[in-house]
């Protein structure tokens, strides 16, 4: 393990950031609420602060504030989103000149899943009957979840907006697992779950009943063509799993920057990840998400989808240690 570095001024950058991670990372606050950081490398000896390397966190749109040079990394969940930033689809109307640094393992799947007392057996049955649907899903509207439900809506003809126009509503929760969401699960006051985070919910449901639906042949080229991935959930993998089920992938919280952004600088960011690896929380609540060393980061994995090229600094560094050919 890398040795923290020494010194007053590491104490004080320090107690700057478990200041700013006690409150960014407070369970209580709301997804619209004050739970993201932004940390900012530089120089500030002098009159102003003057930033070196700017990263933060936050909603897949921070795309925008990199490739403009407001912000110089963030990190998206899932990979599709940055996948979308960069050919011009979905979210982004035209490419942005963003490349990948390093990719944090988050195996996921986003799954569709109704009650069959409902009489639903296809998501283009919603939009054909019009149906009523009461729609277990995410409060906050800028969730990487509700935009993959806007845009799989979108290829099906209809919105949220509209569902809720015919009748149906919206069981809101902030994470998958909300107590609000298992209640109505178990009570059976809710007709569909769409959604990701599926260590928290999935296997529950379907002790419950609920059954899975996956998109048509042809919506899922669709969904293809925007960035997102087609994949397969085995029979078995959850235990009340009893058939395979083609879902959309859902994995990965890629590292991004500008292309422009100097060689060296991000060779550096890798350098850093590398340093610091027995430090970070790596995910572990999901036997298929464990941490496999830090060349996963680098590489393609079943949790860390790459679709979108390496920066040159972090292809160069993970070429050079032994991670990439």
């Amino acid at each position: 393990m890398e040795p923290l570095p020494k010194g007053a001024n590491f104490q004080r950058c320090k107690l700057l950031w478990e200041i700013g991670l006690h409150i960014a990372g407070d369970p209580a606050t709301p997804y619209d609420g004050n739970r993201d950081m932004c940390i900012a490398v530089g120089k500030g000896s002098g009159d102003d602060f003057r930033p070196w390397l700017r990263m933060a966190t936050g909603a897949p749109h921070l795309a925008h504030a990199v490739a403009e040079g407001t912000l110089d990394l963030a990190i998206v969940n899932p990979s599709a989103l940055l996948t979308q930033a960069v050919r011009g689809t979905g979210l982004f109307k035209t490419p942005l000149p963003l490349a990948m640094v390093a990719n944090y393992p988050s195996w996921d799947r986003f799954a569709f899943m109704v009650n069959p007392r409902s009489g639903l057996r296809s998501l283009a049955e919603i939009r054909d009957r019009r149906f009523p649907l009461r729609l277990s899903t995410r409060e906050d509207r800028n969730h990487s979840g509700r935009m993959l439900i806007e845009q799989i809506f979108a290829i099906y003809g209809f919105t949220l907006a509209d569902l809720e126009s015919w009748g149906g509503s919206l069981q809101l929760n902030t994470g998958p697992g909300d107590e609000r969401r298992m209640k109505a699960m178990r009570e059976g006051s809710i007709d569909a779950i769409f959604d990701e985070g599926l260590v928290r919910w999935f296997d529950a449901a379907l002790e419950v009943g609920f059954q899975p639906i996956a998109p048509e042949p042809e919506v899922f080229d669709a969904l293809l063509a925007l960035g997102w991935r087609k994949v397969v959930i085995p029979a078995g993998r959850y235990p009340h799993l009893t058939v395979d089920y083609p879902c959309i992938d859902f994995s990965g919280w890629p590292l991004y920057t500008r292309n422009s952004v100097p060689e060296e600088d991000i060779y550096k960011v890798c350098a850093a990840i590398a340093a610091r690896e027995q430090q970070i929380m790596w995910e572990n609540e999901n036997p298929w998400a464990l941490f496999e060393g830090i060349r996963q980061i680098g590489t393609e994995t079943e949790s860390t989808p790459m679709d979108v090229p390496l920066h040159p600094g972090a292809e160069r560094w993970f070429r050079e240690h032994g991670y990439r050919r």
